[in-house]
């Protein structure tokens, strides 16, 4: 990572420099593959919805095709945030910086979302009525994978792939904010993140209240810090 780091400042020096909030370097490795993406643009989105102290734990934003991904759209890993240069638009890339800022604040606010359980005990609720209504609809897989709150890539693999997220989202909906959400109790927090932060507080509210109450929390200790 540190490599990497010292590369991109190189390459900075040639480039157009981009800065969330004056003092977070945004390092274009690979530019991005659609004309829709404006990082400026990125960049007054993200300052425009996003608390300042949420991103107290972002060192740095990388844009570009990086093998840390594991072909995810975007991972968060040792304080930098590296999304992949193949979004299509400039929402689809805001949506995966907000995701990991989620990931980011679980480092510093880990006791506030899951010290008291409550969280937990929502998402392995609704975790047991999926199984049921997968169950219902023919999909069996092991009971292990609906009370593992970690994430497992075969139990997202059964969702994306066995299932598909267009039919799993018929399936489930007014259980998750979004699919994904139910891969492990890290993503149930961070699509939920995901979604307040990009306007569908509402449903987050309607969904999952208990989680839609800890992000609200959240932000209220922002506003007081």
């Amino acid at each position: 990572m540190n490599n990497i780091y010292s590369h991109m400042r190189e390459r900075l020096k040639k480039q157009k420099e981009y800065y969330l909030h004056g003092y977070i370097p945004i390092f274009i490795k690979d530019g991005p593959l659609h004309d829709e993406v404006d990082i400026e643009k990125l960049i007054k989105e993200l300052e425009s919805r996003l608390p300042v102290i949420f991103l107290k734990n972002v060192d740095v934003i990388y844009i570009g095709e990086f093998a840390e991904a594991d072909g995810k759209n975007a991972v968060y890993t040792d304080g930098g945030i590296y999304v992949t240069n193949e979004e299509p638009t400039t929402y689809d890339m805001l949506e995966d910086v907000i995701h990991e800022v989620a990931h980011a604040v679980e480092e510093t606010q880990g006791d506030l979302i899951y010290g008291d359980d409550t969280l937990q005990k929502e998402f392995l609720g609704k975790r047991l009525r999926l199984k049921s209504i997968l169950d219902a609809n023919g999909y069996q897989v092991p009971e292990k994978y609906y009370t593992n709150i970690e994430y497992s890539e075969a139990f997202d693999e059964f969702l994306s792939d066995t299932i598909g997220y267009p039919t799993l989202l018929t399936l489930t909906m007014g259980l998750f904010a979004s699919p994904y959400g139910a891969t492990s109790l890290k993503e149930y927090f961070a699509n939920g993140f995901e979604k307040y932060y990009l306007g569908s507080g509402k449903l987050v509210k309607d969904v999952s209240p208990i989680l839609y109450n800890k992000i609200t929390n959240l932000r209220t200790e922002s506003d007081n810090a």
